[in-house]
Formats: C-alpha cells, sequence, structure tokens
C-alpha cells in the first residue's frame, strides 16, 4: 500500500467500503492500488471495514492530496475534505473500473460544504451530485452494515447456548433457567433485540450525521414496542427502516434552520435530537405505528403459511438474489428481508437465505479443483481463497473469478442459488442467526442441519455443473484458435531454434509456422515482421525480443518462441545485450489490436526474472509450452484479457 503522499505525482487518497465490512471493501483497495502503481498514480487508501478503519489519512495526507475518491456503499463524512476534488461513487465501480475511477477523481468538482463546485475540467459526469435513490441506498446500507454484527452475536450466543445447554422437553427444545446456559441465551437475546433500533440509529445517522443518531435509535425502539400503539407484534425491521427514514430526514431538516452562534452549539446534542424524536415518535404511535405492524404481521403470516410450491418459489427467489451479484444490492435485499424476519420469529427465510449464501464462492472454488487446466493460475488461486471464504459465509469470494468470466459464472451461480434456496424452503430449513455458509450450521445456528448440508451441496453441484458445461462449449469453439496460437510444434529451443542473425531468426520462425499450416503467405509475413523491426527494435532487453506482424499472409493467431542458443544474436536491444528469447505474433489483417493486448501480456510477464529464468532453463518443448501458456491464459488472442 502506498503511504507517501509527498512525491510530484498526482496524490489521491481513496476511501472502501462496503456494508458487511468484509470482502468488496478490501477487494475495492487492492484494485485501485494495482490500477494507481499502473499508472504512476501515489495512492493511499483508508479502508473502512468490519474490523474498524485502517490507514486512516492525517491532516499532512489530505493537506498533500490533490484529490479524494470514496468508493463507498456506506455513508462515509466528507467534512475533513472540503476544498479538495473529491468524487464518490460506489464500491463496485472500483473493483470493476479502477484505472478510470482515479483518472475521473483527478478531474472531479471540488467539495464545498455539502456540494461539489466544478473544477477547470469538471464536467456533469464527475460531480458528486448524489441522485436521492443513492442517498436512501447509502443510508439502509449503513444501517445494515452497523445491525449485523449485533444479530450474529445474538444470535450465535442463542444458538451455542442451545446447543450445548438446551433439553427436550413437552414445550420444545428449551435451556433450565437455573443453567449458566441460560444466562449466555439472555445476553444473547439482549443483543438480539437491539437490531432494529440500531438499524433505525445508523440509517439516520446516514442521513443527518451524529445528531440523528439517538433519535434514529429511540424511535426504533418504538418501533420494536407494539404495547404504545396497541400491537402484539410491534412492526418489526420494516418499522425500523421507516422510523429511520423520517427521523434522517427531519433532523436534517432542522439542522437546516439558521440560528443564531449561542444557540447553534446547542442544536446537535440538545434541540435536533429532542425534537426529532418528539415529531418522528409521536407520528409513529398516532398515525404511522398501527397500520405498519399490521402490515408486518400480515407478511410474517403469510411467510408462516406458505407450503409446497409456494415456498420452494421464495426459496428460489430469495436463493437467486443472493447468488447474483455477490453482496450487491439484489443480495443485500435477500439478506435483509431475511435477517429481518428472525426477528418476527421466521427463521426460515433466513435459511433459504444462508444455504445459498455460501454457494458461489464454494462451486468457484470446487470447480477451479475439478478442471485446473480450464483456468488460469490466478483463478486457481483465488479458487482457494473462495473456498475459504465460502466456509465462513462470505459470497464475495466467487467475485475475481465472477469478474473474470462473468458470462460463465454469474448464470451458474443464479442456478445454484435458486436451487439451495428452493430446497432449503422445501425441507424448512431455518437460520437463526443473519448470516450464512457452513460455519452457522457448524457453530448450530441452523434448525435442519442435514437438510442445510443438502441444499448447500445440491446448489454448489447445480452451479459447478453449470459453469463447466458452458466453460466446455466455449472451449469446444475456440479450440481451433487456441492450437492456432501456440503449441509443441511451435516452440524450439538451443539448436532447433532458427540460427543466424535477426532476419534470419524472424524468417526461420515465420517458415516453421508455415510448415504447420499458419502461414499462407510467408515473405509477406517476413516483411511485415521486419518493416515493424526497421521502425523500431522489438527487442525490449533482459534478452527478449519479440517481434510481430499483422497481414493477409496470416491463416491463423500465430506465437511462436525460440530460445536461441548461447550467447544469442544481435537484435539492437535497448541494453546492447544478445537476445536468446524470441517471441514471434503473427495475426490476419482482421485481427484488429489483440495481438497488441497478447504482446502487452508477453511483455510485461517477460519483465519478471521469474518467467525468464523459467524459459531459459525448461528442459523440454513441453515445459516451455506451459510457462508460456500460463501467462497468455490458455494462448487465444481471441480471448478478452482477464484481471
Amino acid at each position: 500500500m502506498n503511504q507517501d503522499i509527498t512525491t510530484d505525482k498526482p496524490r489521491i487518497l481513496a476511501i472502501t467500503a462496503c456494508p458487511t465490512g468484509i470482502a468488496h471493501t478490501y477487494l475495492a483497495a487492492e484494485n485501485l492500488e494495482t490500477a494507481a502503481n499502473e499508472k504512476g498514480i501515489n495512492l493511499k487508501v483508508e479502508t473502512h471495514g468490519s474490523i474498524g478503519v485502517e490507514n486512516a489519512f492525517t491532516e499532512a495526507d489530505i493537506k498533500n492530496a490533490d484529490a479524494v475518491l470514496i468508493a463507498a456503499d456506506t455513508v462515509i463524512e466528507k467534512d475533513r475534505f472540503v476544498g479538495k476534488r473529491l468524487l464518490a461513487v460506489s464500491v463496485d465501480e472500483a473493483i470493476k473500473h479502477p484505472a478510470t475511477l482515479l483518472e475521473r477523481t483527478l478531474s472531479a468538482g471540488y467539495w464545498n460544504e455539502g456540494k461539489n463546485v466544478a473544477g477547470e475540467n469538471d464536467n456533469a459526469s464527475t460531480r458528486d451530485g448524489t441522485s436521492l435513490g443513492r442517498q436512501l441506498y447509502q443510508a439502509l446500507m449503513n444501517g445494515v452494515s452497523h445491525m449485523v454484527p449485533f444479530v450474529v452475536t445474538g444470535g450465535l450466543l442463542i444458538a451455542i447456548a442451545l446447543s450445548i445447554g438446551g433439553q427436550a422437553t413437552a414445550e420444545g427444545y428449551q435451556i433450565p433457567e437455573d443453567s449458566f446456559w441460560f444466562t449466555i441465551s439472555s445476553i444473547g437475546a439482549l443483543a438480539f433485540s437491539l437490531m432494529v433500533p440500531v438499524l433505525s440509529a445508523f440509517i439516520a445517522s446516514g442521513i443527518a450525521g451524529r445528531p440523528g443518531l439517538a433519535p434514529g435509535f429511540i424511535t426504533g425502539l418504538i418501533a420494536t414496542t407494539g404495547t404504545l400503539y396497541n400491537s402484539e407484534a410491534g412492526a418489526g425491521f420494516i418499522g425500523g427502516i421507516i422510523t429511520g427514514f423520517l427521523s434522517g430526514y427531519v433532523a436534517l431538516a432542522i439542522k437546516k434552520i439558521p440560528v443564531g452562534k449561542y444557540i447553534a452549539p446547542i442544536m446537535p446534542v440538545i434541540i435536533i435530537p429532542i425534537f426529532t424524536t418528539l415529531v418522528v415518535g409521536l407520528l409513529f404511535v398516532y398515525l404511522l405505528g398501527n397500520p405498519i405492524s399490521s402490515l408486518f404481521e400480515a407478511l410474517s403470516n403469510w411467510l408462516n403459511s406458505l407450503e409446497g410450491t409456494s415456498v420452494i418459489v421464495l426459496g428460489a427467489i430469495l436463493g437467486a438474489m443472493i447468488a447474483f451479484d455477490m453482496g450487491g444490492p439484489f443480495n443485500k435485499t435477500a439478506f435483509l428481508f431475511g435477517g429481518g424476519m428472525i426477528a418476527a420469529g421466521n427463521a426460515a427465510p433466513m435459511g433459504m437465505a444462508a444455504a445459498a449464501i455460501a454457494v458461489p464462492p464454494l462451486a468457484v472454488g470446487a470447480a477451479t479443483l475439478i478442471r485446473r487446466d480450464w483456468f488460469s493460475k490466478p483463478e486457481r488461486e483465488s479458487g482457494i481463497a473462495a473456498l475459504f471464504m465460502g466456509f465462513f459465509g462470505i459470497t464475495e469470494g466467487a467475485i475475481p473469478i465472477a469478474a473474470a468470466r462473468p458470462l460463465h459464472v454469474i448464470p451458474a451461480n443464479v442456478i445454484g442459488g435458486a436451487v439451495a434456496g428452493a430446497l432449503a424452503g422445501m425441507w424448512g430449513v431455518k437460520d437463526n442467526v443473519m448470516h450464512g455458509g457452513p460455519i452457522v450450521a457448524v457453530l448450530g445456528a441452523v434448525d435442519g442441519v442435514p437438510t442445510f448440508f443438502l441444499s448447500l451441496g445440491a446448489g454448489i453441484a447445480a452451479t459447478v455443473a453449470f459453469l463447466l458445461l458452458v466453460m466446455r462449449v466455449s472451449r469446444s469453439k475456440t479450440d481451433s484458435q487456441e492450437q492456432a496460437l501456440i503449441d509443441a510444434d511451435l516452440v524450439f529451443l538451443d539448436h532447433d531454434a532458427p540460427a543466424g542473425e535477426r532476419n534470419d531468426v524472424v524468417r526461420g520462425l515465420v517458415e516453421f509456422a508455415a510448415q504447420q499450416g499458419r502461414i499462407a503467405d510467408v515473405e509477406q509475413v517476413v516483411r511485415s515482421a521486419l518493416d515493424r523491426e526497421a521502425q523500431n527494435s522489438t527487442a525490449v532487453g533482459n534478452a527478449v525480443a519479440i517481434p510481430h506482424a499483422r497481414c493477409g499472409g496470416v491463416k491463423v493467431p500465430t506465437l511462436a518462441f525460440a530460445r536461441l542458443p548461447e550467447p544469442g544474436t544481435h537484435w539492437s536491444a535497448p541494453d546492447n545485450a544478445p537476445v536468446r528469447l524470441v517471441f514471434l505474433i503473427a495475426v490476419p489483417e482482421d485481427a484488429g489490436k489483440e495481438h497488441l493486448r497478447l504482446l502487452s501480456k508477453l511483455a510485461r510477464a517477460l519483465m519478471r526474472d521469474d518467467f525468464r529464468e523459467a524459459l531459459l532453463s525448461a528442459s523440454s518443448r513441453e515445459q516451455a509450452l506451459g510457462q508460456i501458456r500460463e501467462v497468455t491464459e490458455f494462448g487465444s488472442v481471441t480471448h478478452p484479457v482477464r484481471h
């Protein structure tokens, strides 16, 4: 991570934060750092994760920064960045388009007390004009992110107490009141009861800042206290969401009222909290509470009455939403719905969601183990990490591979998530904790552990089967192209390589490719390659040269490699050293610029000492071929470059 922001390079501060503070937060930070290194930008990232704020900015950091990027789906206070160029976007944008975001940040508008003032290079697309819909979403996610630890802590304490200290009675599985585990269960229940008030409080503070915190918490308690408005059940999490938004916007409205300098200091600690609590609290007690509680009770009764096909459909919908965007809005909506219903005494929707949560990471991880040769080395490494994250219910573990292969992975995830959710619904799986994955079953938070694992296993199997099927179909369409790019017949080591000077080596590689039926016109391809050499030598230093040609004389995309015997041959290299490693890239006239993508990837790989040493020490064509395919990702220039 870049810490020093006092150099002459462009200096950007970035904040990353996602609702759960687990995966998206750190994936975004990593991608931004990689892009900054490639673009020569000095970057410092402050992460707002589940373990708190890390790598916090100092006053000197902010003073010296040229611009600030906030990539977050929760509310981030911007007051400390007044006078700085500032761009605020979703955390997903930083994961998908880090380089573009860094460029946009350097030309963003200047932040000035709640609004952006356009700079010289600013335009409408770079201003921080956050829409109402995005404000509402950010505030809701701010509430969810702070609520989750309470639900998980309370739910797991109750689950552990039940699994260890519970006893079967005529009234069901209960914990004796005089036991130690009853105390643990009571602590868990207390933590659990704070779910809705905390949700409401941090929705409100996400809108109005600190003045909204107390009113949001108090009115959230009102939402759960049904006796205040003649309701037995209370308004549940729906009521908490409503009180959170109402408290936030009422507090914000009062906050904007001009007051004298003697009144201003007591506004955020006395006037705003008191008046907001009274306005929203009385409105909820006398007008909103009863109809909202009736709606929530009707929803609970409807869910409890579901059986047969209906519950299977609900499970399939929740499972598909969970797996679709892996931590995005659809995932969070289904997650919040399932968690909210726990407080209403119906843990079945959360059971459906919990079974689907681990399907994407566990499935892509399993796929990379089953067919390792179908995935690149980075993908295989991501697959191992996904297995670990999947066990702990972190859906985002599948994101790296899904980003590389979206058309393969996302449909497979949706199918597997729907299968897992539907089966969990059919079998009545319940999850008493607002979390998912095998970990919750291991810790005893799941009712119906065997069927939970059956649902999860079926979802994983469906995802893996569909993923590998579509990959096989895709590979069958490109097999000829992959073979046309490079195979063992186009790898030449030492005395098998073309001998002579630069032009002789180029001609020799072209002729070898022609013998394999890949080149239609040897002279045209040689002329194209040497014309390129005349413009500027393709030797890049470190004993490497990458001659290339694009012309009609090439039948199919071709990559040929030669390791020349020592001492190599002269190639007008920038370091004046002889060349030993030669890659010839030849593509048809209509290949567009795809050969340049391959050239770029090869050039980056060949700058690594370990890759060059592996090629220089390869004992066979097959070994060298394996190293080359590793960096070219199966060696087809028709493949998009995957990061």
